[in-house]
């Protein structure tokens, strides 16, 4: 009696560890079934290495739960040159675009010589980020918000036009700098007809829909520029006086456009297990806050309501992402119809690639109506 007894209470304890579990391995993603107590167990079942300085999400010391899902990010070596600067790190960063996200708000707008969505291979990743240069020129200063290299570049890129004479307080070929100011001086003292910039004006738009401390130029300012005619008046060869005869605008300037949100991010809730869950927890892998998933939270509800076999019958868009078509996401896994990490993995690597951040993802779709 004692024996079947102990066979009774193995063969229940066998089954209680029995899982079947979603394991998403550095972007290859599969559901498998396991053994386990823990996540550990689970991935040592499979036959899962996890090595010094990976990421396991759940750590691998809690509780393994049926339906769950298991994310593993390998650590490796990359080399990343930002603004000029290099340096060699470890980061279980799998794309471009996760290594941009990666540099948290010095990211945001941030260029670089690959496309976002490629793996990382070992290559050299260069980022330039969006700086703020101010450029003091015919009287006007003017921030401009920009990813190019060298002042040159600054200045070519602004529509700013140098004339014969005129001089830089910083050499054209110098790196640009965020907060970095640039004088320019006029060398066509006493001429008749001068080309000068317009400046432009920065307008401020509140979003209650983005998270506060979220802050994005929508539209970047661009001086406008003009032909101003002046009568000069000499004394002894030197002008003493310079008087607007007329002044003709030949490019009006783009008014820069600020959007900043006022949204408490600490107004999100999410249900443990949920496929919420599962998305905050693969946001986070790439190093999103909750700021940033709770643009997510409000981009997927407009889009799908979180449903994951949410269809749009006109378009063809399909899942949590709406992803046009729903195929796509089969280049994550083959179950991409039922699975909603798999829809999840896509949809945040279709943000990263095309975007950036899920909050700029948003921005876009308040503004557009799509993203």
């Amino acid at each position: 009696m004692t024996v079947a007894l102990s066979l009774v209470g193995g063969t229940a304890g066998l089954a209680s560890s029995h899982k079947t579990v979603t394991i998403d391995v550095d972007g290859q993603i599969r559901r498998v079934s396991a053994y386990g107590r823990t996540v550990g167990d689970v991935l040592d079942f499979q036959h899962i290495a996890v090595a010094r300085g990976d990421m396991v999400t759940p750590v691998s010391t809690s509780n393994a739960r049926d339906g769950a899902t298991i994310v593993v990010r390998s650590a490796h070596q990359v080399t990343l040159e930002v603004d000029g600067a290099t340096t060699t790190f470890t980061t279980t960063a799998l794309t471009v675009g996760d290594l941009i996200s990666a540099l948290g708000a010095r990211g945001d707008g941030a260029v670089a010589t690959a496309s976002r969505s490629q793996v990382l291979d070992g290559d050299l990743v260069r980022v330039s980020t969006l700086k703020t240069v101010t450029v003091v020129v015919d009287g006007a200063a003017m921030p401009i918000r920009t990813t190019r290299a060298s002042v040159r570049d600054v200045l070519s890129d602004a529509g700013i036009t140098l004339q014969d004479g005129d001089t830089t307080s910083v050499p054209l070929g110098a790196a640009a700098a965020d907060g970095m100011v640039v004088f320019v001086a006029r060398g066509s003292v006493g001429a008749d007809s001068v080309t000068e910039v317009v400046p432009f004006e920065t307008r401020t738009i509140e979003e209650p829909a983005l998270p506060q401390g979220y802050r994005r130029v929508r539209t970047a300012g661009r001086p406008g520029e003009a032909t101003t005619v002046y009568a000069t008046k000499l004394a002894a060869g030197a002008e003493v006086e310079r008087q607007i005869v007329s002044q003709t605008v030949t490019r009006q300037p783009v008014d820069e456009v600020v959007v900043v949100g006022t949204k408490d991010p600490a107004t999100i809730t999410v249900d443990p297990g949920s496929s919420k869950a599962t998305a905050r927890a693969l946001a986070a892998e790439r190093g999103w806050a909750d700021d940033q998933f709770g643009c997510l939270d409000s981009l997927w509800t407009k889009e799908s309501g979180w449903r994951v076999t949410a269809e749009n019958r006109s378009s063809g868009a399909y899942g949590i992402p709406q992803a046009l078509p729903g195929s796509k996401m089969a280049t994550v896994a083959n179950d991409w119809r039922t699975n909603p990490t798999t829809q999840i993995t896509w949809g945040l690597g279709y943000i990263a690639a095309r975007y950036g951040t899920p909050c700029v993802a948003w921005e876009h779709s308040i503004a557009q109506g799509w993203y």
